[in-house]
């Protein structure tokens, strides 16, 4: 299976951030969810992703190719989804898509009037007058036009109403229904991921915790449920975190298989969400 996005051992280093050895895979054909707390070290990885950034460390890889000396064919087949305007407020789409257009050899107007038309978005009014849904639905027209493999999206449904977030989600699984795209979606708003994504890569303190099928994240982790007179030094080896109350002990584990084995029936084992998983690898980390 081959992977659109490769970022092996890959450093940045900043004054009072890091992200430190990422290896990151984003596999063609799926959609890759990117999950973290706000501050862990996401818009990072992606700036690297978009050769906005340049690391200290490590190798960069997107169609196999590397920026060095494939930059304009690379971009020319990604396509950039922002949370919020990256456009001149002034403009117009009409305005933006005669400035954008040349710039790529695959730009096709009928698909972008089709998405205009779809998106029902005004082609004389100025983007600043736009919602932050219209808004994202612009930057999804033009990234979709040039005919992009590669959809980059950060935050996309960052403050956007319920409603609107499911229509984006549906309207992103339409798109992946041919086969030929590929999603890197990075959200703090794990619900959505539940719903669209294929991979789930976690993020962390700018490290990348862990990178699985979201089948595989529903496999390993759980959460654990038990009496408080069930944990010793011993029993506890077998979580990652635990959180205690009077009421007994709630605690996620990535081998349930270890659990069972040490607990038995002793336990109530439940599936961990993303968000459960994101709380409690807060105080226990482990790194890839």
């Amino acid at each position: 299976m081959e992977n659109v996005v490769e970022l092996k051992n890959v450093t940045k280093q900043f004054k009072d951030f890091s992200v430190e050895n990422i290896n990151l895979q984003v596999k063609q054909g799926f959609v890759t969810g990117f999950i973290g707390a706000n501050g862990a070290g996401k818009s990072t990885t992606i700036k690297i992703i978009m050769n906005l950034l340049k690391p200290d460390a490590g190798e960069v890889k997107l169609f196999g190719l590397d920026y060095e000396t494939h930059e304009k064919e690379i971009k020319e087949r990604i396509g950039f989804v922002y949370d919020g305007n990256v456009f001149f407020e002034g403009l117009n789409l009409k305005d933006i898509k005669r400035i954008v257009a040349p710039a790529y050899k695959h730009w096709d107007d009928k698909l972008f009037y089709q998405y205009v038309e779809q998106f029902e978005l005004p082609m004389n009014k100025a983007i600043k007058t736009f919602s932050k849904g219209m808004q994202m639905k612009a930057s999804l027209a033009i990234a979709l036009s040039h005919h992009a493999e590669l959809i980059i999206m950060d935050e996309p449904t960052a403050g956007l109403d319920p409603i609107f977030r499911r229509e984006l989600l549906v309207l992103l699984q339409e798109l992946m229904l041919d086969g030929n795209r590929t999603i890197f979606f990075s959200t703090h708003i794990t619900t959505d991921l539940d719903r669209i994504a294929d991979y789930i890569a976690f993020i962390q303190g700018g490290r990348i915790v862990f990178n699985q099928s979201i089948h595989d994240v529903a496999e390993n982790y759980a959460l654990v449920k038990g009496g408080m007179d069930l944990l010793d030094r011993d029993t506890e080896k077998a979580f990652i975190h635990i959180h205690r109350a009077s009421t007994g002990f709630e605690a996620l584990t990535d081998n349930i298989q270890s659990v069972e084995n040490v607990f038995g029936d002793t336990v109530v084992i439940e599936r961990a969400s993303l968000e459960d998983i994101m709380y409690y690898l807060k105080g226990g980390t482990h790194y890839v």
